[in-house]
């Protein structure tokens, strides 16, 4: 293992860069093509690239650590206050009022880091409390009789000596401590945090490795639990631990290095921050006009149901209950919207008996787009990233509906 840092290479949102042959080894090159070629595109030297290396980030964000000589950053083009401003509509963090400092934050990883400290100290805070525990039910084969007994397979089998015993056990190994386990593990893998903040994130774990099984666990195990009096109190961990389990969960291929990558994916984040601007929203302004907003609402496409389309958005008229426009997010560089993103649009307005499709972008085109299709009117939007979020949203709506917003 080295001694000295790595080198950081540090690249920003399909902003090529060009690096001397000499400095990138062509064992790590190959190994950022193979592994990474969905973040990064990889361009080996030739005489297109003047025999040096080009690397150009594809619309992700984070850390990738190479080897132990050579990581990759991945930075921005968003401001990062608003990049943390998105994360925090993107995963609830928001309402949990618990990020309050974290806007000062330098870098990505700071802000990472800071989090996974967050997350920490309230695990042990949980731990001083107690663990929520449950009854699981279980089944045994026991010297004595616990619970209720399986009396056909005692007839059946009456030389055994044990007895089948059906009970439930009062215990914390249950899902909602295996979660915070399970991204503590993938947090002090990761081997993003400093020494600053490792300690409190072994502690944590090695509180929790006593009594509960770690296990995987997928980030959307995060979503849509049922929470009661005795664990409400663990929504926003698991809303911390779907931020770390979607963004260093181990389904990426890390080469020959230990840890672990952490990768923000900007075409999801973009899509989810809409999404949830427009929802947190809704009372106040969507409702107001008379319309409602469903996101991710699946669409068949005949009677089998092996096809069909997932819209981003969907406002409702909520007199009629009909769709009033259908919206799907573009964040990518771009000039002018694509044959295939138009397509797109007029089969999602079809599916939906709309007449209103909107390609919702996160900077103004250089050819806007405002056209009809049949009965369908095609337009394109911004929900800029640049300056306030707030005031970005209500622009939108403003364009989008063509009436002032407050």
């Amino acid at each position: 293992m080295s001694v000295t840092s790595p080198q950081i290479i540090e690249l920003t949102e399909y902003v090529p860069k060009l690096l001397p042959r000499s400095l990138f080894p062509d064992a790590v090159g190959e190994m950022l093509w193979r592994d990474y070629d969905t973040q990064v595109s990889v361009d080996f030297p030739s005489p297109k690239t003047g025999d040096r290396w080009r690397l150009t980030a594809q619309g992700w964000v984070g850390h990738i650590p190479l080897t132990s000589d050579f990581h990759i950053a991945l930075c921005p083009k968003v401001k990062l206050g608003n990049l943390l401003r998105m994360l925090e509509y993107a995963y609830d963090l928001k309402s949990f009022r618990f990020l309050s400092g974290l806007v000062d934050c330098q870098t990505l990883l700071e802000f990472y880091e800071r989090l996974a400290d967050i997350l920490a100290r309230r695990i042990l805070n949980r731990g001083r409390q107690g663990f929520y525990r449950a009854y699981i039910p279980k089944t045994e084969h026991l010297p004595y009789v616990r619970g209720r007994i399986d009396v056909g397979l005692l007839i059946s089998r009456p030389w055994d000596t044990k007895i089948q015993c059906h009970y439930e056990e009062h215990t914390a190994d249950v899902e909602e401590n295996q979660i915070l386990a399970w991204t503590l593990w993938c947090i002090a893998r990761s081997g993003l945090c400093t020494e600053r903040v490792m300690p409190t994130v072994r502690r944590a774990y090695h509180l929790l490795q006593g009594f509960v099984t770690l296990q995987p666990c997928n980030p959307r195990t995060c979503v849509g639990r049922q929470y009661n009096r005795l664990n409400e109190d663990y929504r926003p961990l698991h809303a911390l631990c779907r931020f770390f389990l979607e963004q260093i969960a181990p389904s990426h291929k890390t080469g020959t290095h230990a840890t672990l990558p952490f990768l923000v994916n900007m075409s999801q984040l973009y899509e989810r921050f809409v999404a949830e601007w427009l929802k947190a929203h809704r009372e106040t302004v969507l409702l107001t006009l008379a319309l409602d907003i469903q996101s991710q609402e699946r669409v068949y496409l005949g009677q089998c149901k092996a096809l069909y389309f997932d819209i981003d958005l969907i406002l409702y008229d909520m007199a009629t209950g009909l769709a009033r426009y259908v919206l799907d997010t573009k964040y990518k560089a771009a000039s002018k919207p694509t044959t295939a993103d138009i397509n797109q649009m007029v089969a999602y307005a079809e599916a939906k008996g709309c007449q209103e499709a909107i390609l919702i972008y996160p900077v103004p085109l250089a050819e806007p787009l405002n056209i009809k299709v049949g009965n369908i009117q095609i337009r394109s939007l911004t929900f800029s990233l640049v300056g306030d979020l707030e005031q970005a949203g209500y622009r939108f709506l403003q364009d989008l509906l063509g009436t002032e917003v407050r």
